[in-house]
Parts: structure tokens; sequence; C-alpha cells
């Protein structure tokens, strides 16, 4: 009875997951075809959750258009540079619950439309058409021309010059970050033309801005008083990204910079910003983008000014790793040793040292026999999960040859076990040739292998075999048939 109670509650979680909670696409619909490259992708809105992150691609599943960007709480997306033509688009939509539940719903789709026509021109978004005093260090914005797969972007200091930018592909993107400062309180004109495989936009309106003066000096200088270089500026080292973990949300983040002040923002979908913070920390309850700012004040010319640094980072969501497995081979410069983890984090490992020092990969080589500890730290804050490997399986453990030849001595082989016990129990060991092809796939309480494939014996040669323990660690090695 206990058993069919836990089946239906089962069952009807299940439900509840894929079922009730999941949204299905609302449009494009599943199925739809002819769909415009700027299309708006939306679903009805889930109620009770921390965000929505969407993955687009061409299988399903997948994220090789866009992958797990986050909506925050909106119930739509637009891509920004719109979606490949005449193509096949899976949706995967994911629901970040306050319970720090992640759930993926089941991928639906729609087909894109085939453009046959150029793409029409754009407008500059920021600095905006004949915006004043704009600084002489902007980055150039535009809107998405539907349907374009490029821009080319032409700048000068006069109407219809090129003297700045002449005619550069700036590829399939809304910004331009220039190399070096605009000039003061000039005039600059800029002419954006977009195309895709059809052509060019038709004649492109030139648009203009003027920039200011530079009138705050934020970089250090030298103090004769005490001798040393003075920064303006406040120093950081914020990190690019911040993990929001799974069992603590909402979760507080503080800055160790010194400033006079601080902001943090909320970047929206549509680009505008929402201060959620005037102090040095801030709590996070969504994943998605964010800016952090620190500042200082500093007098100039009987005015006070800020100088500061800004910092974009983006929110994701994160968690302690989950040690599947530990897996040892011997290779001639020593044991190695293989981790194998699953979950959301950013993940780095050690051997033996808690504090590090920390390797990007997940295998450590020339190992010596005995006790170890594996570390595995998540770069986002979550944790650090560790595994102690009390007594490793070793290739001293299997018998380097066997020869069935029916004399009773050597005729099987077998996993040989250990002296000590230490709770190492073998849960199978395979055996294949030279090329890979598996022969046999034995139990460690069995007589072993006979040296056969198929009822036929085979020939006297080197063979290999993987074993696993009870633990998920696995060894590989080889031995020799011997007639």
């Amino acid at each position: 009875m206990k058993k069919l109670l836990l089946s239906i509650l089962f069952i009807a979680h299940v439900a509840l997951v894929t079922g009730q909670a999941c949204p299905r696409l609302s449009s494009p619909a599943n199925g739809s075809i002819e769909v415009p490259v700027n299309a708006t992708i939306s679903w009805p809105p889930v109620p009770g959750i921390v965000g929505y992150l969407v993955s687009l691609g061409t299988t399903s599943g997948s994220g090789d258009i866009l992958n797990r960007r986050s909506a925050g709480l909106t119930n739509s997306y637009t891509p920004e540079v719109g979606l490949p033509e005449n193509t096949t688009i899976f949706v995967t939509i994911e629901l970040f619950l306050s319970s720090g539940e992640l759930i993926t719903c089941l991928s639906e789709s729609f087909t894109t439309e085939e453009v046959t026509t150029p793409p029409t021109c754009t407008t500059l978004v920021d600095p905006s058409d004949n915006q004043g005093n704009v600084s002489v260090k902007t980055e150039i914005a535009w809107a998405y021309a539907p349907r374009a797969t490029g821009y080319r972007l032409s700048i000068g200091t006069a109407a219809g010059a090129s003297d700045l930018l002449d005619n550069f592909d700036v590829g399939n993107v809304l910004t331009y970050n220039p190399t070096g400062d605009f000039p003061q309180d000039s005039d600059i004109f800029v002419t954006i033309t977009p195309y895709n495989e059809n052509g060019d936009a038709g004649s492109c309106t030139e648009e203009s801005f003027t920039t200011g003066n530079a009138v705050v000096d934020c970089n250090a200088y030298f103090d004769p008083v005490i001798g040393e270089i003075v920064p303006r500026k406040p120093e950081s080292d914020f990190p690019p990204q911040i993990g929001l973990c799974r069992n603590e949300i909402p979760t507080r983040i503080a800055t160790e910079d010194t400033a006079d002040g601080f902001r943090w923002y909320k970047i929206n979908e549509d680009g505008s910003e929402s201060l959620l913070s005037s102090t040095s920390e801030v709590l996070l309850s969504e994943v998605g983008p964010y800016r952090y700012e620190a500042y200082n004040f500093i007098d100039q010319g009987g005015e006070t000014f800020e100088c500061g640094i800004s910092q974009d980072f983006t929110v994701v969501l994160s968690e302690l790793a989950q040690i599947t497995s530990v897996s040892t081979s011997q290779e001639v410069s020593g044991r190695q040793i293989e981790v194998e983890v699953n979950g959301l984090g950013d993940y780095e490992y050690a051997l033996d040292n808690i504090d590090g020092p920390y390797q990007n990969s997940s295998i450590f080589t020339g190992v010596s026999e005995g006790i170890h500890t594996i570390y595995v730290n998540d770069r986002n804050g979550c944790g650090i999960a560790e595994r102690i490997i009390e007594r490793e399986l070793s290739p001293d453990d299997f018998p380097k040859f066997f020869t069935p030849n029916g004399d009773g001595i050597n005729d099987f082989w077998q996993y040989i076990a250990p002296r000590e016990q230490n709770e190492i129990q073998l849960t199978f060991i395979q055996v294949f040739d030279r090329y890979g092809v598996l022969l046999a796939q034995i139990m460690p309480t069995s007589r072993g292998w006979d040296g056969t494939f198929n009822g036929q014996p085979l020939p006297a040669s080197s063979y290999w075999f993987k074993a696993r323990d009870n633990l998920n660690n696995e060894i590989q090695g080889f031995f020799a048939l011997k007639r």
C-alpha cells in the first residue's frame, strides 16, 4: 500500500512539473511555420517562480543559438539580433523556483520564414540623433533592423565623411565601441547600413551627435607630499559572474571595495536599469544581468564630480557539486585520478588540500598510492564538495596474465581481493580486446574469464579490462593471455 501511495504521489509530481507548471508556447505556437525572423517568443506566465531561462537551438533541448538566457520574470523574449531564416527553432524554457529547484520544460519548435528581400534601415539609439554633449568615450548603439544579418558603419567629422570609420563591417551586433575617443566638441556623423544575403538596405539616412568637452580628470596622480601615486577612482576586482545558490535564495552580496558610494542595478529585458541598492551590499533573488558601480567624489574647478568604475555582471543559478564518480588508472607517468561531477556550478578541483591550489581540469596525474581526498569548489561561492579515497583500486589487484590451457593452474582471469578489506566492493569487471571490443563482463564473485568469446578460445595476446567499485571509482589496465 505504501509503495502504491508513493507511486501515485510521484506521478502527481511529474504531472505538476511537466503538465501544469510548464507553459506552452503561445506565440509562435508549437509547429508554426513562416514565422518572422524578428518574432517575439512568448508563453503564459507561471506564478510563484523566481525567473525564466530561455534556450534556443536547432535541435531539441540545445542552446546553440541562445544558451539559457535569463528573461527575469518576463514571460517573453525577443532575440536582440533576430532569428536565422528558414530554420526550425527549438525553444526550451526552464523555471527557476524560489525553493531552488530548476524545472526544465519540454522543447517546442517553430520554423522561420525564408527572407527574400534586403533589410530596412535602422536608427541610432545611443547617442540619439542630434543629441548634444555626448561623452567622447561613448559607445554607439542602434536598433535591430528586421531581417538584417549584419551592419556596416561609416563615421566622420563632416556630413558624408568617413574619416573616423569607413564602411566597417561590425557583424550581426547592435553596438560599436570605437578604438579611441571621439574628438571633443565636435559634430560626429554616422551612417549605418544593414545587410543580408539579398543585399544592403536602401540609402540610409545619415545621423549625427555632438560631443562635449572632457572636464573631469579621473586618472591617478602623483602626490609630492606623500611621494605616492594616488588613485581617484576606486580599485576593484569585482567578478563578472556571481552564483545564486539554489538553497540560499535570496542571496546577500557584499563588496569589499573601498569607495565613497555604491550603486547596484538590475538590467531589464528592454535595456533599462532598476536601482536595487545604494549601499555596499545588495539582495539578489533573480538570475540575469546586473551592473555594479563604485565611485569616489573629487573636487575640480570648484565643482564636485564622481570618479567611478562600472562592472556588468551576470547572476547565474549555481549549486554545490555532486561527485558522481572517481576513476583511477595506471598510466606511464603514474596513477591517474579522474573526477566526474554533476551540477550547475562552475567548478575547479584540488587534491588533498581544501585551500588548493585548484585547477580547471578534473584529471590528476602522477598521483601516489595511498589515501587521498578530492575537493571540488564552486567558483560561484556555493561551497566545496569532497570525496575521500580510503583504499583505491589498483592494477595490482588483478592478475598480469593467465593460462587457460585446462591444466587447472591459472585457467581463469579474475579480480584478486586485497588483504585489507576497507569496504572495497566491485560492481562489475569488463574485458576488451586491443580494438575496444567488449569480450566479457564478469562478476567479481565468479570464477572469472576463461579466455573465450562466443564459446571460441581467443588467441594469446594482450587484453584490457575496466572495473568499477561500489563508490563509482573506476580503474583500467591490461593483462596477457598465454597459451
